[in-house]
């Protein structure tokens, strides 16, 4: 039997919400395979298991706040899949057992067999209410019998959402709130999605988050506009909170790494004009779906450049450095609640091209819908962030810990610059590095910035 447990999804997580249950006791998991939805202080993630076998039994409820390393479920062997409680055996219990031979006449006749209780009957029994102790807290304040619910959790559990619920209908403050998940409700409220209208597609037609996000208008669908006056306070309230509990959370782990980090910091210059031509000539022979951003090149040059240089492709762990297996180039992506989250563009190296721009337009849709795996939010071997779109010409930025350094890109520019001793104007870019001393110095920070320019020059190699 072995444990699913709250995992680390950063070095900055101490704790994260149980928000959401992607599988029920019974099913088949396998490695890899999302199971939870879970959200830290800077985003919300889907949770992958660690071992292959069938989910026996979840020990948290969502919406439960866990320390790191807290087991939320148990797995057993692929085999061992438990069936309902309280079933009835296969064949036919209705019908009597065939009577033994008569012995005479004063033979007593044999006992019935005893019926099987359904489950849900057990469940409705004073004393067999399987709920929580704040569940029941939460009955006993608004009033709800729990002997009277059907549970929606796991088994026939009685949940938070199930009492909320019986609460509402008893003091008729309204119609039934649409029985949903709390991550559900959530990107509803961001989406502008009415639940009423969305069909449920969990346990009891309860909805869930996939559910919200096939009724949300396709991408094709502007963004909403940001209001000059802020929304009703009940609705925009948990997004502030959010939003200050992740600045928090970003203010603790760099606080932490500029003090325990001994940064050293390189810059360069790099002519762009060879990428610049390359990128307008391939994007006006390609159909739009197909087109290139600048910031491809600059990523696919990174990644290469790491595995060219792996002194800065690794992590700083028990005083030493340890290289990443491949490179996994974490993109910093500003979300638009604040804040801001970098996951992993997994093996970016090996990309190609159209690979590698796919990979980033998908990474960056789900960090800002929740919906990153927990492999893509702990298993960056290096960062790039890339501030060229706001206008930002130079950015040094602060090493994610235990990562050992983080590339920074600028806007690509027209200055004016000196070529084969004729001086003209040329797009360039301001490309930097933030490096840890105990892990490499600045020897090899500048072979890393030369790889980085190198490719940048024969971009048809990339």
């Amino acid at each position: 039997m072995a444990e699913f447990t709250m995992p680390s999804l950063g070095a900055d997580m101490d704790e994260g919400t149980l928000v959401e249950w992607l599988v029920e006791p019974g099913d088949l998991v396998r490695k890899g395979d999302p199971v939870a939805v879970v959200e830290t202080a800077k985003s919300t993630i889907e949770v992958e298991c660690f071992d292959t076998g069938t989910m026996t039994e979840l020990l948290v409820e969502p919406g439960t706040t866990v320390p790191v390393g807290t087991p939320l479920a148990l797995i057993g062997r692929a085999e061992e899949r438990r069936p309902a409680p309280h079933a009835p055996k296969k064949g036919k219990p209705s019908e009597p057992a065939e009577p033994a031979a008569s012995s005479g006449p004063s033979s007593p006749p044999p006992e019935p067999a005893p019926v099987p209780v359904p489950a849900s009957s057990v469940a409705r029994l004073p004393g067999h209410v399987d709920a929580g102790p704040l569940v029941r807290h939460l009955a006993e304040q608004s009033g709800v019998d729990l002997g009277t619910l059907h549970g929606s959790g796991p088994g026939g559990r009685v949940t938070r959402t199930d009492v909320e619920h019986a609460a509402t209908v008893r003091t008729g403050t309204g119609p039934p709130r649409a029985r949903a998940t709390p991550l559900a409700r959530r990107l509803a409220a961001e989406l502008g999605v009415d639940l009423a209208t969305v069909s449920g597609t969990g346990r009891q037609s309860a909805i869930r988050a996939s559910d919200v996000r096939r009724a949300a208008p396709g991408p094709s669908a502007p963004a909403p506009p940001v209001p000059a006056a802020p929304a009703r306070p009940s609705a925009t309230r948990p997004s502030e909170d959010r939003a200050a509990a992740m600045r928090q959370a970003i203010a603790g782990l760099m606080s932490r790494a500029n003090r325990d980090i001994p940064h050293y910091y390189l810059s360069t210059t790099v002519d762009m004009a060879a990428s610049t031509s390359w990128l307008h000539e391939h994007n006006r022979r390609s159909p739009v779906g197909e087109r290139l951003l600048p910031a491809t090149l600059l990523l696919k040059a990174a990644a290469l450049a790491a595995r060219e240089v792996p002194e800065l492709n690794g992590f700083w762990t028990d005083d030493r450095f340890t290289a990443g297996e491949g490179v996994h180039l974490g993109v910093a992506v500003a979300l638009r609640g604040g804040g801001l989250v970098a996951p992993a563009l997994r093996h970016a190296d090996t990309l190609a091209l159209p690979q590698l721009m796919n990979a980033l337009k998908d990474l960056v849709t789900r960090a800002r819908t929740g919906r990153l795996r927990g492999s893509e939010v702990s298993g960056a071997t290096i960062t790039v962030t890339n501030l060229g779109d706001q206008g930002v010409e130079t950015v040094f930025g602060v090493i994610h810990p235990p990562q050992v350094a983080l590339v920074g890109f600028g806007r690509v520019a027209d200055r004016p610059c000196a070529v084969d001793g004729l001086l003209g104007v040329r797009p360039v870019v301001t490309v930097t590095l933030s490096a840890d001393h105990r892990a490499t110095d600045g020897a090899v920070g500048s072979r890393y910035l030369t790889a980085v320019d190198r490719l940048l020059q024969k971009p048809e190699h990339l």
